[in-house]
C-alpha cells in the first residue's frame, strides 16, 4: 500500500507539472539523469512507461521490466485515466510511442520480450515477459491506436532484405496480435490484415496468413476460411501458408468440404515442393463418410509423371554430355525425389494412424476398371499400405494380384516406379521381397512374371544389402522344388547375369549353392544354371577358379553315372562350360595372358572332360544326338563370338564323321535285304550325274530296327550309326561350317538337292495289306525324312541365289507331300510311337501324355462320357460353360477336321524338328523360276516354283505356334496342369534362346509379305462370294476352301499375336510398334506414313484391317478379326473406333455362317467365339440396355416362332443351341451395366433423379423380359443362370436403386411405383424357380436358393423402409405367398393350404418375397411378405 500511495503522488505531481504547460508544448522532452543504455530524453510516453515499471533501453539492450506484467498494465492504465488531460493524454502517449519507435533499434526492443530487472538480493519471479508493444495492446484504451500504428508501420519494411542475422520487422509486428486476451474490434483488425495481404510482398503475406488462426475469434473463422479458399484458387505462391492456416481453423463439415475441394483443384498444377503440404491438408481432414470419394479425387488429380521430368532431362543431357546442364539437372532430380519422399511420408502417416484412409485407398484403386486409369501411384500406395498397415496387408496384396491378372498393372508401371522413385520404394523393400515371393507361388502366369520383374528391378535399383537379399530369395526359390518357382527364378538369375554381371559376381557363392540341389532340376534348368555359373566363373581370372573346380567335379560325377538322365545333364553342363571357355576375349584386358594360362592350366582338364563326354556318347544314339544338338545350339547362340581355334579343337571331331556315316554315292541299286525295296526319291540335282550323293536313310533305319530287335548286341569298340543322329549331326555340321567360313555353306550345299534312299511312297490302298511292323517302319522312315527336310530348309533358307531359293521352296513342297503320306500311314497305325526329335529327358518323359491321347482317344472319350454328363449341369449353371470347356476345344476341332491329315499331325508336333525363325523369310516368295540347264550350260527350260496354299499353311501354322508361345500375353495363355507345366518349352528350344523382342522384330519385318498374303486371301474369298450368286459357275472346291480358310485364320492369328504382345507397352519398344503400324498404314497411304502421328498411324491401320470384314470365310476368322481391331485401337477404345467395333460385332452376329458343305457352323469352338463376340458387342455399344432389349424383344421371339432347327431372322447366330450363350451374356451384361448407374444422393436434382429412374426402368424391364423367357426355355442351365444372376441383379438394385427411390419417391411417385411393380413380377418368377429347384431336388440349382431368398426378403423390407422414410408406412401390407412351379401352377403338396391365394395374385403389390421360414417344399403354407400397395393419394 505504501508503494501504491507513493506511486500515486508521483503520478499526481507529474500530471500537475504537465498541466501547466501550454498545449503546443505538450510533446516537448525534458532531460534527466539516466543510467547507461537508457533513453536520455523523456516525454510523457517515456515518463509514464518508466513510472509504470519498464525501463526503456537504447541500442542493443532489451527493455527491462521491474514489476509483474499485469501490475505494469494496471499502473499505466490508471495513470492515463487519472491524467488531467485524459483522454487527450492517450493521443500524446501514442505520439510519444511513434516518436520512440522511429529508431529501428528502439522499435526492435519494443517488439522483443522485456527482460526482468535483476537487483542484488532479489529473485526473479518470472523468466519470460511479453514485449512492450504486446503489453500496450493489452490495455483497452490504447489498443485501437497501437494497432493502427503498427499496421501503418508494416509498409515501411516492404522492400527490406532480411539477412541471415537481420530482424524481420513485419513478422515481429504481426506476432504482437497473436493470443491477445481481448480484441475490441477483431472484425476491423482482420479486415485490415486481409487488405494488407492483397498489397504485401509474398513473405509478409505468408506471415500474415499463417498468423490468422492465433488472431481470429471463433465467430470469424468461417468467413476468413472462405477468403483464404479464394486466395488458394487465385495463385500458387500462397498455397502453403493458406493451407497451414486452414488446417488450424475449426470449420464445420460443409465448409471443410468446400475448402478441401478448393485444395483438390490445385493438386494437378501446384508446385512440386508444395505438393506434400496440399496432400497433407486433404488427407488429415478426411472423414470416414467421404473418405473414398476424397481419395478417388486425389488419386485422379495426383500425377507423379511431373516428378519424372527432371530425371528424363538429366538422362538426355548425359547422352549429349552437357556437364554444366547435367549438374544443375542433378540438383533438380534430388529436389524432385525429396519432394516425392515427403509426399509419401505424409501418405504413410495417414495410412498408419487413420484407418479410414487405408480402406479408402484400397477401395479407390479397386473401383478403377480401365487400364489407362492406373498409375505408378497406385502401385506405390499398395506397397506402402502393405509395409505400414499390417491389418490391410493381405487386402492390398490381393488387390495388386487381381489388378495384375486383369492386365491393369503392367510391368512397365513397376519399372517406372523403381527407376524414377527408388528413394521412396527403398523404404518398402521388405514388402517388395514378401510380395515377390508370394507372387512366384501364384498359378497365374502374369502374376508370376510380375513377381520376377520385382526381383530384377529391386536388384538393379537398390544397395548391396538388398541385392544380397534378392539373390538369397531367388536361390531359395530354385531349391524349393516347385517347378514354376524354379524356372522363373533361374530366368531372373539369367537376366541379372546378362544385365548386371559385375554386380552378380559379388554373390557367386550364394548362386553356387544351387549345385547341392541339382537332383530337382531337369536338363533345361541345368542348362540355365550352368550358363549362369560358367559366365560368373570364367569372366574373371582368379575369383571364379573355385567355382570352376566345383563345376568340373559335378559334371564328371554326372558323366560317370549309369543313369541316362544324369549323363544328359553332364553333357549339357560340359557343353555350356566349353562355350564359356571358347568365347573370344578383348585384346586390352589381359586376354593373351589369360588365354595362355587357360591353355596351360585348363587345357588338359577340358580335354579329359571332352574325352569322357565322347566315351559316354559312343554307344547311345540318343545321348550322342543330344551332344550334337547342344553343341549346335552353343554355336548358334554365340555366333561370331567363339574363338575359332578352340572351336576347331572341340568341334572338328564331331562333324568329320557325317559324310561317312550318313552320305553314300548315288547308285541305281543298293545292296542288302530290307522290308521295302530301296528307291532314290526327291533328287533336285538329276542333271548332275557325276559325283552324285544320296542320304542313306532306309538302310540306316533298317539297321537301327535290327539292332533294336536283337537288343543292341554289338562290340564296345564298334561305333553305332543311328538315323536318330542324322538331323542333329547335320545341324551341327551346318553351324560349324558357317562359323568357320564366315557364314558360307558352299562346302555342304550339295546336301540341299541330294536325294534320299526311301521306298515307293504311293501307299494309297496298300496300307491295309502291310503288317504292323511294316507300317511302323514306314512311319519311322517318313518321320526321319521329314525331319531331314526340316533341317535342310533351316540350313539353306537364307541363301540369296535364285536357284537355291527354288530348291528350298521345292523342299517345302516335299514336306507337305510327305506330311500327307504320313497322315494316311498314321491313320492305319494306332498306338505307334515315333522316334524322338528332341533328346533331353524332359522331352522323352513328356511323350507319355501325347502317346496316350493319340493311341487311346476313343476309349478315353467313352470312359469319361458319363462323368461329363453329370458335371455338365453344374458347370453351366454357374454361367461359365465356355471357360470350363476350353480344355475340350482342341479335341473337338480335331474331330471336326478328321478328314484333314495335317490336322492329325498336330498331335505329333513334338516328334518333328523345330523350324528356325529364319525359315519364315520364305513368306516373301511368290513365284520363283528355277532354270534347268543342259550339258553345255544353256537354259533348257524354266520350272516355276510357287509358294502354294499348302506350303503357306505349313509355314503360317508353325509361325502361329511360335508366336503364341513367346508373344501371347501371359495373362491370357492357359498354363498346362501338373507335370506338363515343366515341358512347355518342348519344340521351342531354339526359339527360347531369343528374347520376345527379337521374335517381335522378326515378325515386324515379315509384315509386308503377310499383308500381301492376306490381301490375296481377301481377293480369293471375295471372288468365291461373288461366284456363289452365279448359276453357271462351278461349285466350291471344299478341300481348297478349307485350306484357304485355314491360311486366312492363321494370318489373322499372326497379326493378333504380334499386336497383342504386352512388350509394346514398354517405352523401349515404341519405335518397333511404330514400324509395325507404318506397314499397315502404308497399305492405304503408301509413302505417307513416315511423319504421321501415332494416333493417325493407329487410325489408318484400323481402317486397313476393317476392310477385311467383307471376306472373312468363317465365324472364327470374324472373331479373330474383331479381337485384332480391338488390339490395334488405342486403349481405352473410345470414339468412332468403339462404334466401329460394336457395329462390326453386330454385323457378324447378324450374319448367317454356313460351311462350304452347306451345314450351319456349330460346335464348342463356335460357341466360345460367339460368347466372346457377343460380350464385345454389348461392351462397346453406346446403349447396352437398348441392345439387350433389341435381342430379347426381337431376336428371341423370332427364334420361338421358327422351326425346330431354325434361327432368328435378325440374328441368325441365335439358335436353340446357342440360346444359352445369348441368355447368359445378356443377363450377365445387364447385371454389370446397372452397377455403372450411380447411387442416388440427397443432393441430386430432379432432372438427375428422373434420368436415373429412366435407366433403372429400362434395366428392370429387360430383366423382366429375360426372366420370363424361362417359361419357354426351361432347361437346367438356363435356370442356373437365372438363379445366379437374378440374385446379383436384386442385390445391385438394393445397393444402388433403393437410395435413389428414397429421395425421389415424393417427386416421382408414379415412376417409382411403376418400377417396383415391374420388378415384383420378376421376383415372383424367381420365387417360382426356387420352388421348382427344390421340388426336383436338383443340388446344382438348390445351392443358389438360400442366398437368392435372402436377397428377395431383404428387398421386401428395404421397400418397407423406403416407405417409412417417406412417411407412407400404411402403403405396405403383408400377405400369404404360396410356392408355385415355373408355369405359375400351385405346387400340389400345398394345395390344401391356402385361403390367401387370390390375394397373392393381386397385381397391386410391387414386391413379394418368401420370408424363408420353411425350407421343405412339402410344407403346406409358406408365410411371406407382400407389399407395398400404394394408395391413390399420398
Amino acid at each position: 500500500m505504501v508503494s501504491k500511495r507513493k506511486l500515486s503522488k508521483a503520478e499526481t505531481s507529474g500530471e500537475n507539472g504537465k498541466a501547466d504547460l501550454p498545449t503546443g508544448c505538450s510533446e516537448t522532452k525534458k532531460s534527466r539523469i539516466s543510467a547507461p543504455g537508457e533513453v536520455e530524453t523523456e516525454g510523457i510516453f517515456e515518463e509514464l512507461i518508466r513510472v509504470s515499471g519498464i525501463v526503456l533501453k537504447a541500442g542493443e539492450g532489451q527493455n527491462e521490466i521491474a514489476v509483474d506484467q499485469t501490475t505494469f498494465q494496471k499502473k499505466l492504465c490508471l495513470a492515463l485515466e487519472k491524467h488531467p488531460t485524459y483522454p487527450g493524454v492517450v493521443k500524446q502517449f501514442i505520439s510519444g510511442l511513434e516518436s520512440h519507435i522511429k529508431d529501428r533499434n528502439q522499435f526492435k526492443n519494443c517488439l522483443l520480450p522485456c527482460a526482468p530487472t535483476q537487483t542484488e538480493g532479489s529473485r526473479t519471479r518470472h523468466s519470460y515477459c511479453d514485449s512492450l508493444i504486446k503489453l500496450l495492446l493489452g490495455i483497452k484504451i490504447l489498443q485501437p491506436a497501437v494497432i493502427t500504428l503498427l499496421l501503418e508501420k508494416i509498409p515501411e519494411f516492404f522492400f527490406d532484405i532480411v539477412g541471415t542475422f537481420g530482424t524481420d520487422f513485419p513478422r515481429l509486428i504481426i506476432s504482437q496480435f497473436k493470443w491477445l486476451d481481448k480484441l475490441l474490434d477483431s472484425q476491423d483488425l482482420v479486415k485490415k490484415l486481409m487488405q494488407l495481404v492483397s498489397v504485401s510482398p509474398v513473405s509478409i503475406q505468408h506471415d500474415i496468413i499463417t498468423s490468422l488462426p492465433e488472431i481470429l475469434e471463433d465467430s470469424q473463422q468461417s468467413e476468413v476460411a472462405r477468403e483464404l479458399s479464394c486466395l488458394l484458387k487465385q495463385g500458387r505462391r500462397l498455397t502453403v501458408p493458406v493451407l497451414d492456416a486452414l488446417s488450424h481453423l475449426d470449420l464445420d463439415a460443409g465448409l471443410m468440404a468446400e475448402v478441401r475441394q478448393s485444395a483438390m483443384t490445385i493438386v494437378p498444377s501446384v508446385k512440386l515442393e508444395d505438393l506434400p503440404v496440399v496432400v497433407k491438408f486433404i488427407l488429415h481432414n478426411v472423414k470416414a463418410a467421404d473418405a473414398v470419394e476424397v481419395i478417388s479425387d486425389l488419386r485422379k488429380n495426383l500425377d507423379l509423371s511431373s516428378c519424372d521430368l527432371p530425371l528424363k532431362i538429366l538422362s538426355f543431357q548425359k547422352k549429349v554430355k552437357s556437364q554444366v546442364q547435367a549438374s544443375s539437372s542433378m540438383s533438380q532430380v534430388t529436389t524432385s525425389q525429396n519432394c516425392v519422399k515427403l509426399l509419401f511420408d505424409v501418405i504413410k502417416l495417414t495410412v498408419r494412424f487413420q484407418k479410414e484412409v487405408s480402406e479408402a485407398w484400397i477401395k479407390a484403386i479397386e473401383n478403377s476398371t480401365s487400364v489407362s486409369d492406373h498409375k505408378v501411384l497406385d502401385l506405390m500406395v499398395l506397397l506402402l499400405i502393405h509395409s505400414t498397415n499390417t491389418k490391410y496387408r493381405k487386402q492390398a496384396e490381393r488387390l495388386l494380384k487381381s489388378k495384375i491378372q486383369l492386365g491393369c498393372m503392367p510391368e512397365q508401371l513397376m519399372q517406372n516406379a523403381f527407376q524414377n522413385h527408388s528413394l521412396v520404394i527403398r523404404d518398402f523393400f521388405p514388402s517388395i521381397l514378401a510380395v515377390a515371393q508370394t507372387f512366384l507361388h501364384s498359378g497365374h502366369p502374369a502374376v508370376v512374371s510380375f513377381g520376377s520383374c520385382m526381383y530384377k528391378q529391386a536388384f538393379a535399383a537398390f544397395d548391396s544389402y538388398c541385392q544380397q537379399e534378392v539373390v538369397t530369395a531367388l536361390v531359395t526359390h530354385v531349391c524349393s522344388g516347385n517347378e514354376t518357382e524354379l524356372d522363373v527364378s533361374l530366368d531372373v538369375l539369367t537376366d541379372l547375369m546378362v544385365l548386371h554381371t559385375s554386380l552378380l559376381m559379388r554373390y557367386t557363392t550364394f548362386v553356387k549353392t544351387i549345385l547341392d540341389s541339382t537332383q530337382k532340376l531337369h536338363p533345361c534348368q541345368i542348362r540355365k544354371l550352368f550358363c549362369i555359373l560358367s559366365t560368373l566363373a570364367f569372366s574373371q581370372r582368379q575369383e571364379g577358379s573355385y567355382i570352376q573346380d566345383d563345376m568340373y567335379m559335378v559334371i564328371r560325377k554326372w558323366l560317370s553315372s549309369t543313369v541316362p538322365n544324369h549323363k544328359q545333364m553332364g553333357i549339357i553342363g560340359a557343353v555350356t562350360m566349353i562355350g564359356s571357355v571358347a568365347l573370344k576375349r578383348n585384346e586390352g584386358d589381359g586376354s593373351s595372358l589369360e588365354r595362355q594360362e587357360l591353355n596351360s592350366e585348363r587345357g588338359e582338364q577340358l580335354s579329359n572332360l571332352l574325352d569322357l563326354v565322347g566315351f559316354c556318347c559312343e554307344q547311345t544314339p540318343e545321348v550322342l544326338a543330344l551332344y550334337y544338338d547342344e553343341f549346335a545350339n552353343l554355336i548358334e547362340k554365340q555366333k561370331g563370338n567363339l574363338d575359332l581355334q578352340l572351336l576347331d579343337k572341340f568341334g572338328k571331331s564331331l562333324v568329320e564323321d557325317f559324310p561317312s556315316d550318313f552320305v553314300v554315292d548315288l547308285s541305281p541299286t543298293v545292296d542288302g535285304s530290307f522290308l521295302f525295296p530301296v528307291k532314290s526319291l526327291y533328287n533336285l540335282d538329276e542333271d548332275e550325274t557325276q559325283g552324285a550323293i544320296a542320304i542313306n536313310l532306309l538302310p540306316l533305319v533298317s539297321q537301327s530296327n535290327v539292332a533294336r530287335v536283337t537288343g543292341g548286341m554289338h562290340s564296345q569298340s564298334e561305333r553305332v550309326v543311328s538315323p536318330l543322329c542324322l538331323s542333329p549331326c547335320f545341324r551341327l555340321l551346318r553351324f560349324y561350317t558357317a562359323e568357320q567360313n564366315s557364314g558360307s555353306l558352299e562346302e555342304i550345299d550339295a546336301l540341299l538337292g541330294c536325294p534320299l534312299y526311301l521306298t515307293n511312297l504311293e501307299v494309297e490302298g496298300k496300307l491295309d495289306s502291310l503288317s504292323k511292323q511294316e507300317r511302323e517302319f514306314l512311319c519311322s522312315l517318313l518321320f526321319y525324312a521329314l525331319n531331314w527336310f526340316r533341317e535342310v530348309v533351316n540350313a539353306f533358307c537364307q541363301q540369296q541365289d535364285a536357284e537355291m531359293k527354288g530348291k528350298v521352296l521345292t523342299r517345302l513342297q516335299n514336306i507337305t507331300e510327305l506330311q500327307n503320306v504320313l497322315g494316311k500311314c498314321l491313320a492305319t497305325t494306332p498306338g505307334y510311337i515315333p522316334p524322338p526329335a528332341t533328346f533331353d529327358s524332359e522331352a522323352l518323359e513328356a511323350v507319355g501324355p501325347v502317346r496316350k491321347k493319340t493311341g487311346k482317344k476313343k476309349k478315353t472319350d467313352g470312359s469319361k462320357a458319363s462323368s461329363a454328363n453329370r458335371s455338365e449341369g453344374d458347370d453351366s449353371s454357374e454361367g461359365n460353360q465356355p471357360d470350363t470347356e476350353l480344355s475340350e476345344l482342341e479335341k473337338i476341332a480335331t474331330e471336326r477336321e478328321a478328314e484333314n491329315p495335317l490336322a492329325k499331325l498336330q498331335n505329333y508336333r513334338l516328334y518333328f524338328r523345330e523350324l528356325d525363325l529364319e525359315v519364315f523369310i520364305m513368306l516373301h516368295c511368290r513365284l520363283l523360276t528355277k532354270s534347268v540347264l543342259d550339258t553345255e550350260m544353256h537354259t533348257e527350260f524354266c520350272e516355276v516354283v510357287q509358294l502354294g496354299p499348302a506350303e503357306l499353311s505349313f509355314l503360317l501354322d508353325d509361325l502361329c505356334w511360335k508366336l503364341e508361345h513367346v508373344l501371347t500375353p501371359s495373362s491370357t495363355r492357359r498354363v498346362p496342369f501338373l507335370k506338363e507345366r515343366s515341358y512347355k518349352d518342348i519344340g521351342f528350344s531354339h526359339l527360347c534362346q531369343r528374347s520376345p523382342k527379337e521374335v517381335a522384330t522378326c515378325v515386324v519385318k515379315l509384315l509386308k509379305p503377310l499383308c500381301n498374303h492376306m490381301e490375296n486371301m481377301h481377293n480369293y474369298f471375295q471372288a468365291v462370294i461373288q461366284n456363289q450368286g452365279a448359276e453357271d459357275e462351278p461349285g466350291v472346291n471344299i478341300q481348297e476352301h478349307m485350306l484357304m480358310s485355314s491360311c486366312y485364320q492363321q494370318l489373322l492369328l499372326t497379326f493378333h499375336s504380334l499386336f497383342a504382345w504386352n512388350g509394346f507397352s514398354q517405352s523401349e519398344n515404341t519405335d518397333l510398334l511404330r514400324s509395325a503400324l507404318q506397314v499397315l498404314a502404308g497399305r492405304l497411304k503408301p509413302g505417307e506414313t513416315e511423319f504421321l502421328l501415332p494416333e493417325d498411324l493407329i487410325s489408318e491401320s484400323f481402317h486397313y484391317l476393317l476392310n477385311f470384314q467383307q471376306s472373312v470365310p468363317n465365324f472364327h476368322c470374324a472373331f479373330i478379326l474383331t479381337q485384332l481391331l480391338i488390339t490395334i485401337a488405342e486403349k481405352p477404345v473410345a470414339g468412332w473406333k468403339k462404334e466401329k467395333i460394336a457395329s462390326l460385332a453386330k454385323q457378324f452376329l447378324c450374319q448367317s455362317w454356313v460351311r462350304p458343305s452347306g451345314d450351319r457352323e456349330k460346335g464348342n469352338q463356335f460357341n466360345s467365339a460367339l460368347h466372346t463376340l457377343l460380350c464385345i458387342y454389348l461392351e462397346h455399344t453406346d446403349n447396352i440396355l437398348k441392345a439387350i432389349e433389341e435381342i430379347s424383344s426381337v431376336g428371341v421371339p423370332e427364334l420361338i416362332n421358327s422351326a425346330k432347327d431354325g434361327c432368328s431372322s435378325t440374328y441368325p447366330t441365335l439358335t436353340r443351341q446357342t440360346f444359352l450363350i445369348f441368355f447368359r451374356v445378356m443377363i450377365a451384361q445387364l447385371e454389370s451395366s446397372v452397377k455403372s448407374i450411380p447411387a442416388g444422393k440427397p443432393s441430386d436434382s430432379s432432372e438427375i433423379q428422373l434420368e436415373k429412374l429412366l435407366r433403372w426402368n429400362i434395366a428392370v424391364r429387360n430383366f423382366h423380359i429375360l426372366i420370363n423367357l424361362v417359361k419357354v426355355f426351361d432347361s437346367r442351365p438356363v435356370l442356373g443362370v437365372c438363379l445366379k444372376y437374378g440374385r446379383l441383379f436384386v442385390e445391385a438394385f438394393l445397393k444402388l436403386a433403393m437410395p435413389l427411390l428414397d429421395y425421389s419417391f415424393k417427386k416421382h411417385r408414379d415412376d417409382v411405383q411403376s418400377l417396383l411393380k415391374t420388378l415384383q413380377l420378376s421376383t415372383r418368377q424367381l420365387h417360382h424357380m426356387c420352388g421348382h429347384s427344390k421340388i426336383h431336388q436338383d443340388i446344382g440349382l438348390t445351392n443358389h436358393v438360400p442366398l437368392l431368398k435372402k436377397s428377395l426378403e431383404q428387398f421386401v423390407y428395404r421397400v418397407k423402409a423406403m416407405l417409412a422414410f417417406n412417411h407412407c408406412q400404411e402403403a405396405f401390407w403383408m400377405g400369404v405367398l404360396k410356392n408355385r412351379d415355373l408355369q405359375g401352377e400351385e405346387i400340389l403338396s400345398q394345395a390344401s393350404g391356402g385361403s390367401g391365394s387370390d390375394e397373392e395374385d393381386s397385381a397391386e403389390s410391387p414386391a413379394e418375397e418368401p420370408s424363408g421360414r420353411s425350407t421343405d417344399p412339402s410344407d403346406e403354407d409358406r408365410e411371406g411378405a407382400q407389399g407395398p400397395d400404394f394408395p391413390t393419394e399420398p
